[in-house]
């Protein structure tokens, strides 16, 4: 049973409340929502904000690692103050600032094993906004286990990608059916350096493909690559099928 929004929250949320395809029902289902954010760095700063100032009612934030001062120019979950601090932590106040009324939990640590198989299982959706292979890969291979939605983003130099994989619908790709392999030496932020506004584009649009996927409207990106060019200001789209020999997917039944 739905529970009635508060005079409070209709004022907080009647902007999107007036979208035809939100209005009240979709803006209660929002609020039953329960959403796993891994990563509160430079991706996952829009994406987590932009989730709870819109009202998904729970929110987990998952990352290991403590505020540093390089991490300020892009990740704008954190201030100066809060350098040193565990990254989830600095992120729940920021978050909690933004709206106190949704449920925050923080796992200041890197989710491997059976503790991510478990975090994974327990949410309706899952945002991906780490910076590396090896956890994407690990994320994924959670998300095709437990059937749930993925939102996959990345960012790098002055350019970044999004894409939706529905482990919940028969014949979806998953990540691994994209990337087979995968290298961290040569894409890192580190390494190449990445302009702020392209994180907080790609992270914004995980945020919205977020939405479309909990409320089932419009046409996500399941099934399809976005590649966005900051320089050119271009968009392309590439079409995602299935890897017939995915060393994930493909053993799984539909």
């Amino acid at each position: 049973m739905s529970t009635p929004l508060s005079t409070n929250q209709l004022i907080r949320y009647s902007r999107q409340l007036r979208l035809p395809q939100i209005g009240l029902a979709g803006q209660q289902k929002l609020q039953a929502s329960r959403v796993l954010i891994i990563g509160a760095g430079g991706l996952g700063a829009p994406a987590a904000m932009y989730l709870a100032a819109l009202g998904i009612g729970e929110l987990t934030l998952a990352d290991g690692d403590v505020v540093e001062l390089s991490n300020l120019h892009r990740q704008l979950l954190h201030g100066t103050p809060d350098i040193g601090r565990a990254k989830v932590e600095s992120a729940r106040d920021t978050l909690h600032r933004l709206n106190p009324e949704i449920i925050l939990h923080t796992l200041p640590k890197r989710l491997e094993g059976a503790a991510l198989l478990a975090a994974v299982q327990q949410v309706d959706l899952v945002v991906d906004s780490c910076d590396n292979f090896a956890t994407r890969f690990a994320v994924n291979a959670a998300c095709v286990t437990a059937r749930k939605p993925l939102i996959s983003g990345a960012a790098v130099r002055m350019e970044g990608q999004i894409s939706v994989f529905r482990l919940d619908l028969p014949d979806s790709p998953c990540y691994r059916c994209l990337y087979r392999d995968g290298s961290d030496q040569a894409e890192t932020c580190d390494a190449n350096g990445v302009l702020p506004p392209v994180v907080g584009v790609i992270g914004s649009m995980q945020a919205l493909e977020a939405v479309k996927v909990l409320l089932g409207i419009g046409e996500s990106l399941h099934g399809r690559l976005l590649l966005f060019d900051a320089l050119r200001a271009e968009w392309r789209t590439l079409k995602l099928k299935r890897d017939p020999d995915c060393p994930i997917c493909a053993k799984k039944s539909a």
